[in-house]
């Protein structure tokens, strides 16, 4: 006696018809309802469609090319075709035919049940691909095509519940978007080889879009933050000649707890590229005495021109009064820049002229100003500062470029990286038109600046300055607040604009350790998955781009990119160095106390 079939639905949704008529308005008839399945049967796992009315196990369909004869293709002169929404070759009419009288009834539906016969059931190890309805429409549909050329039935869901078949299919099977067709779905086994053959050679992702339908993640772990970097444990790291000692200890360190506020005047010249690390202490005196003269050298270039020239030179002229405007109105409540003479702000107006002589194809972009001031602040030197905010620069200068490419690349890479931590919160804000995430671009073209209260800035930025544990970390940081904020979104009904009234009222409400050690928990959480897709792993780090260009600006300087030291002629050796006459601001209280 055979053993007795095991069937098992693990997914049913209501409420998804079929449209059997091309035409504009449908009669009553030409739309059947029914219910999708997804059911697991013995060792095979089945999509089945059944009409409302039948109760029967449907396991047939006949598949066959488009019906090119014309016997039922012929509509009325009156109501013209209407293309619901999918190219022709998707076409729901003739692409897969009722079974014809003469074939073998399906065990429970009735032969003489004209939509019983519409009743199909497939193998998902039989799907090629799965095309998406265009936005929009008032209903979504999903057309399915198998490996044999022919497609099913399309599926209308008017009650929803496309994305959640997406992500029960994506159980079983890899569903990875074409970069030529956003909407079209190809279909992979789901194993760790496809996984990786299938993202890595196939280049299946968009990284301008978040494309991963499911991935399942492990248990997220905890994480705890150490306490700051202390002076007397940063002196154990040098040694001799002033050389640092350890550097990756150290830099380890400094991303698990920060830098006490003592140490940043000269800890900050090392993470931003300012100082060497493997440097000397004499090397470093000889550096700082060249960058003193290349910076005065390239002041002087703005400072000698006159009123008259400048009335010639409106380029200069724009990016003068635009920087004037700016530091009028930066940080203005911190102790170290209000009141209207303050030296810090003639300071601030003075390196960014100068940053303009130095990137001249850049110049000055509104927000520059934001990122100077929190380094000018804890280094309190003219010169220093300006070659730190350099360094600075170095990293997010493509945030700043007309063309967004950088900005777009990273709301892109953000929207991946949440796509696989949070489907369902991705899903929410695609319901409400905010799904681009349009409102962290603040967020990502300021790291954050005007998140987090002043001294929350300087812990973030040095963190994020390690480079450690991936290049994108920022975007990690972005998608550890939106899940701190995710019952607060999805639970209060938030439509687009209460979404980004929300956010922006998040201002100086945040705590960055907080948010440091979730962000943390998340790249663990990321990295553990043993089906990470390689474009995910691309953002992280953990593998190289696949691409000249990188999805980290850090890892690969995009056009426009200036060189560390841009040339100059250099002074003969007989000349003495120019004396350093930049300002040194000491405040008169300590650092802590000089926060607002």
């Amino acid at each position: 006696m055979a053993a007795p079939r095991v069937t098992s639905v693990v997914f049913e949704k209501g409420g998804v018809y079929l449209h059997t008529s091309a035409k504009k308005h449908q009669d009553p008839d030409s739309l059947i309802a029914g219910v999708i399945r997804v059911v697991e049967k013995d060792s095979d796992v089945l999509l089945h469609w059944v009409p409302v009315e039948e109760a029967g196990d449907s396991t047939q369909i006949l598949f066959s090319k488009k019906d090119v004869s014309g016997g039922d293709s012929c509509t009325s002169e009156e109501e013209p075709t209407f293309d619901p929404g999918y190219e022709p070759d998707w076409a729901v009419i003739s692409t897969v035919r009722p079974q014809s009288r003469h074939s073998e009834p399906t065990r429970g539906v009735e032969p003489s049940s004209p939509r019983g016969s519409w009743a199909f059931s497939v193998s998902l190890g039989e799907l090629k691909s799965i095309r998406r309805s265009k936005p929009g429409l008032s209903w979504a549909y999903l057309v399915l095509v198998t490996q044999a050329g022919g497609s099913l039935p399309a599926l209308h869901f008017h009650r929803g519940g496309t994305r959640a078949l997406l992500r029960v299919l994506s159980r079983y099977l890899l569903l990875a978007s074409s970069p030529q067709d956003s909407r079209l779905y190809l279909v992979f086994p789901h194993d760790s080889s496809a996984l990786s053959s299938s993202f890595h050679h196939l280049q299946l992702f968009d990284q301008d879009s978040s494309n991963v339908v499911s991935v399942e993640l492990g248990p997220r772990p905890a994480v705890e933050r150490a306490p700051p970097v202390t002076e007397e444990e940063w002196t154990h790291h040098v040694g001799p000649e002033g050389r640092l000692q350890e550097v990756p200890v150290l830099k380890a360190r400094i991303f698990s707890g920060g830098l006490s506020p003592g140490l940043r005047r000269d800890a900050w010249k090392f993470l931003l590229g300012y100082l060497s690390w493997e440097g000397s202490a004499e090397e470093h005196k000889a550096h700082v005495r060249k960058k003193t003269d290349e910076y005065f050298r390239m002041k002087l270039q703005w400072k000698s021109v006159s009123p008259e020239q400048e009335r010639r030179n409106s380029l200069l002229h724009g990016y003068r009064s635009l920087i004037e405007r700016d530091v009028s109105r930066t940080d203005r409540t911190n102790k170290f820049y209000e009141g209207p003479e303050n030296p810090g702000l003639g300071l601030l107006n003075d390196i960014l002229l100068t940053y303009c002589m130095y990137h001249f194809d850049l110049g000055y972009v509104q927000g520059m100003s934001d990122l100077l001031s929190p380094i000018l602040y804890v280094i309190q030197n003219e010169v220093d500062a300006f070659w730190c905010f350099c360094g600075f620069m170095e990293l997010v200068h493509g945030n700043f470029e007309e063309s967004q490419e950088t900005m777009k690349r990273q709301l892109g890479q953000l929207l991946l990286l949440l796509r696989v931590l949070d489907p369902p919160l991705c899903d929410f804000l695609d319901s409400q038109d905010s799904g681009s995430l349009c409102f962290c671009f603040r967020w990502l073209l300021i790291w954050f600046k005007r998140e987090f209260p002043f001294p929350d800035v300087l812990r973030l930025w040095e963190v994020l300055w390690t480079g450690l544990p991936g290049p994108n970390l920022h975007l990690l940081v972005a998608c550890a607040i939106l899940d701190m904020e995710r019952d607060t979104l999805m639970l209060s009904g938030f439509g687009s604009n209460e979404i980004l009234k929300h956010i922006n009222e998040l201002t100086m409400k945040l705590s960055v350790e907080d948010v440091l050690t979730r962000a943390e928990a998340l790249y663990r959480q990321l990295t553990t998955c043993p089906e990470l897709p390689h474009n995910v792993q691309e953002v992280l780090g953990l593998v190289p781009p696949t691409e000249p260009r990188s999805p980290s600006p850090p890892a690969s300087p995009l056009p426009l990119s200036p060189t560390r030291a841009p040339p100059a002629p250099p002074p003969p050796e007989d000349t003495a160095p120019q004396p350093d006459s930049s300002l040194e601001i000491l405040p008169e209280e300590e650092e802590e106390s000089a926060e607002s």
